[in-house]
């Protein structure tokens, strides 16, 4: 892998019961950088995703997460550099687990605290990444009496948990209503403008869930990269009006994006 990049897949593909989800997929993660991947449903955002994250394999082409080759490499150990938030793993977490031990419990990638041994340090590392995300004073609560936004929080929290090389986000904002998408949103822009924070990938099919501080972009439609780069060069309306098959107008105000039928 080229120096400095955290993530590496060249011609890509996935094939799923004869069907192809992802073809001749190029694309490089630097460590700077804050991507978001944006197309429709059913484009491929997810898949993409989970092949980054070493969760699927490729059905053609090669991958290099943090210098190692998938296939290559054991994955059950380059998981734990890897951040990962997704509605898979909010639905894995249990009602009645407190967020500190949901946090915690990312140390050694499992989902109960009697799993494994933890120090008073691995404690104090959990409860100040939920302050760090804006989740303070929740680490003794429940999963199950925290808001969709709260849950989110304690995932992102989690997926920083092990110092990743790399972390990303699958839709984080799919199940939030406005003032819950806005603060995460918030919370994710000061984690984009961190210098320390790690190179962030996030998932999403809609324009005004992009934080602020996000550098660059890729645009899926049928599986098939339309376009990637640096996100004021990438996002245009002619751009998004090809990755959505329909006509749109966007607009670029204060760090933020919006978009509508035009």
């Amino acid at each position: 892998m080229s120096r400095g990049l955290a993530l590496r897949m060249a011609d890509v593909g996935f094939t799923r019961d004869e069907r192809s989800i992802l073809a001749d997929v190029n694309w490089e993660v630097a460590q700077d950088q804050r991507w978001v991947v944006l197309g429709a449903n059913g484009s491929g955002k997810t898949t993409l995703l989970r092949i980054a994250a070493l969760y699927e394999h490729p059905t053609t082409g090669t991958v290099e997460v943090l210098g190692q080759r998938l296939g290559q490499m054991d994955v059950r150990r380059l998981r734990h550099r890897v951040g990962f938030v997704s509605p898979a793993l909010a639905q894995m977490l249990r009602p009645h687990l407190r967020a500190v031990d949901a946090v915690m419990t990312a140390r050694h990638g499992a989902l109960e605290p009697w799993w494994h041994d933890y120090s008073d340090d691995d404690r104090e590392r959990a409860e100040k990444l939920l302050e760090q995300v804006g989740a303070a004073g929740m680490g003794d609560r429940t999963i199950a009496t925290l808001s969709s936004g709260e849950r989110q929080r304690v995932q992102i929290a989690r997926s920083l948990m092990t110092d990743p090389g790399l972390v990303l986000l699958d839709e984080p904002a799919s199940t939030l209503d406005l003032g819950g998408r806005e603060m995460l949103v918030a919370d994710l822009t000061k984690l984009a403008t961190d210098p320390a924070a790690p190179p962030l990938a996030m998932v999403t099919h809609r324009t005004e869930e992009i934080p602020a501080g996000f550098t660059h972009g890729l645009l899926l439609r049928n599986g098939r990269v339309l376009a990637q780069g640096p996100l004021e060069e990438v996002l245009t309306s002619e751009s998004l009006s090809a990755c959505f098959g329909l006509p749109l107008e966007l607009e670029h105000r204060n760090g933020r994006w919006r978009s509508q039928a035009c």
